[in-house]
């Protein structure tokens, strides 16, 4: 099985595709989805629902898996990134392809055992599950983080199929 997971932004949308065959889990392709800072809201939406499209049509997927929003303190931040969780649920469904979405302890709880467990220490199980592949690319500006964050949905989704997810999640 192939999952697509994501982790969404406006500025910077992580994604990454694990394939998963009989219990074993492989990272296959990560990116980001860049749009411009400056650029227009409408356009940066636009521009998401273009790649996103052609990572699908590439990828070609059987699931798609979210991160759900988390709203902490910045309620312009959590605008935009709903924003862009509309855009992203609009192009999967554009192109007939079923999502699942989850919240973010979930996945660092499905991850690395703790709810509230850090970047590094998502990044750092990742490296353990799927292999030293999962790393920065050579490009200067990676964002990283968003790559990872979206191949640990994805594995949160692969354990949830095959029923390896913790009992407490």
């Amino acid at each position: 099985m192939l999952i697509l997971g994501i982790d969404p932004g406006t500025a910077t949308t992580g994604w990454g595709v694990i394939e998963t065959k009989k219990g074993t889990h492989t990272a296959r392709n990560f990116g980001l989805l860049e749009t411009d800072n400056n650029g227009h809201p409408g356009k940066r939406l636009i521009n998401i629902h273009k790649l996103l499209t052609e990572i699908l049509r590439r990828e070609r997927p059987d699931v798609v898996a979210i991160e759900k929003l988390f709203f902490a303190t910045n309620a312009k931040t959590a605008m935009s990134v709903g924003q862009a969780i509309g855009v992203i649920l609009y192009t999967v469904a554009k192109e007939k392809y079923d999502v699942v979405e989850y919240a973010p302890g979930t996945i660092k709880k499905v991850i690395t055992g703790d709810g509230r467990a850090d970047k590094k220490m998502v990044q750092q199980s990742l490296r353990k599950k799927l292999g030293a592949r999962v790393r920065s690319k050579k490009n200067g500006k990676t964002h990283f983080d968003n790559s990872a964050d979206a191949l640990a949905v994805a594995l949160c989704h692969a354990y949830n199929c095959s029923k390896e997810v913790i009992k407490s999640v």
